[in-house]
């Protein structure tokens, strides 16, 4: 008995280290708090999505999921072979042009009007706080902080481990002027080293002007949020950015609801809208769109052109690796959505309509 108290004990102090490593970030200040604290969404101690949005769907148990979650290997959900790619060399690209580079996932580079912006960079090779678990598909990883310039706002959507690496973050630290977030999020990047003054925290139907030509709306998604056990302590976050040029959404992870065709009748349309493809289930329906759902938020948002993304670096749901783009293409070309489906680190031209290789093709 003696043997297997002092393993218990071992076990729980040991959890207790983890779960309070620098990598977990930190809780919001009591100064932020208080402000937190008057938000209507804000309830219970907790952000609240602003429709009731259960994290299973009806009927599914929490155990049922767990193990058809770990058991259910009946899809390819890991391609075979390393991905394609095309490196675009960042560091040389002419300033004068409109460009997007997607890194696979939820993180891309985007140059509008002369700006370098960065949204969600995850380069680490995994998205979970165990570095050996959820790791990054092979040919995924062509990009690494080196191969980043000068970086004018930094954009992070929310704190989950696929959206906010710990690792990037922190090499990224002294190439950022500006971090804009959601409430709660700058207590990880204050903790992490930031400058308090570098980080704009903004609040769903907030707005600021971050310079003359350039306006940032944040507006809200339906999703949730946390680092460790304490859920929904910061805020999960879409953008909207207006440039001069430009008028782009920077969807963060959100289930399919009314938002989207309220934020196109008052802000649309947008030029390009990049929303979440993949890592969605019948079983977490609310928090995760299905593609035919995206397909359908680009024309509530009114896109002109739509890039998806979340998908084809991590396999974080059941799926097939492949199954959210060979899906949502299908209804792209079905409903005549503008569909851009590049390669990792193949140069989008945000001027121009460029036909794309269906690349995933054949890769098993």
């Amino acid at each position: 008995m003696l043997v297997t108290g002092i393993v218990i004990f071992v076990i729980i102090g040991a959890t207790i280290l983890f779960i309070n490593g620098a990598s977990f970030g930190s809780l919001p200040s009591l100064a932020d708090l208080k402000i937190i604290q008057r938000l209507p969404y804000f309830r219970d101690g907790q952000f609240q999505n602003l429709t009731p949005t259960p994290s299973l769907t009806e009927g599914v148990g929490f155990f049922s999921m767990l193990r058809e979650f770990f058991f259910d290997k009946s899809k390819q959900n890991v391609p075979r072979i390393p991905l394609p790619s095309r490196k675009t060399d960042l560091l040389q690209l002419d300033r004068n042009k409109n460009i997007l580079v997607w890194f696979g996932h939820s993180s891309y580079f985007m140059q509008i009007d002369g700006r370098r912006i960065l949204v969600d960079p995850v380069f680490s090779g995994n998205a979970s706080p165990l570095r050996f678990t959820t790791k990054s598909f092979a040919g995924s990883d062509i990009y690494t902080v080196s191969d980043m310039p000068d970086i004018d706002y930094l954009f992070i959507t929310h704190d989950h481990w696929d959206h906010l690496d710990y690792p990037t973050i922190l090499q990224l630290k002294t190439k950022v002027k500006r971090t804009i977030t959601g409430l709660g999020v700058g207590a990880h990047l204050i903790f992490w080293g930031f400058e308090k003054e570098d980080i704009t925290e903004m609040e769903w139907g907030g707005q600021i002007k971050t310079e003359e030509g350039f306006t940032v709306n944040a507006v809200t998604a339906r999703h949730f949020s946390g680092r460790g056990l304490q859920r929904n302590r910061s805020q999960w976050t879409s953008f909207i950015l207006t440039t001069r040029n430009k008028k782009i959404f920077i969807g963060g992870d959100s289930g399919y609801d009314k938002h989207f065709a309220e934020i196109g009748n008052r802000w649309g349309p947008f030029d390009m809208v990049i929303l979440e493809d993949g890592q969605y289930n019948k079983n977490w329906k609310y928090i995760h769109m299905m593609p035919e759902e995206t397909v359908q938020a680009a024309i509530d948002l009114g896109a002109k052109k739509l890039l998806p993304v979340h998908w084809a670096k991590f396999s974080l749901s059941l799926h097939a690796w492949d199954e959210p783009i060979i899906r949502i293409k299908k209804e792209a070309d079905l409903k005549n959505v503008h569909l851009l489906h590049p390669m990792i680190g193949e140069c989008v031209d945000l001027d121009a309509n460029q036909i794309f290789t269906s690349w995933w093709e054949g890769i098993q």
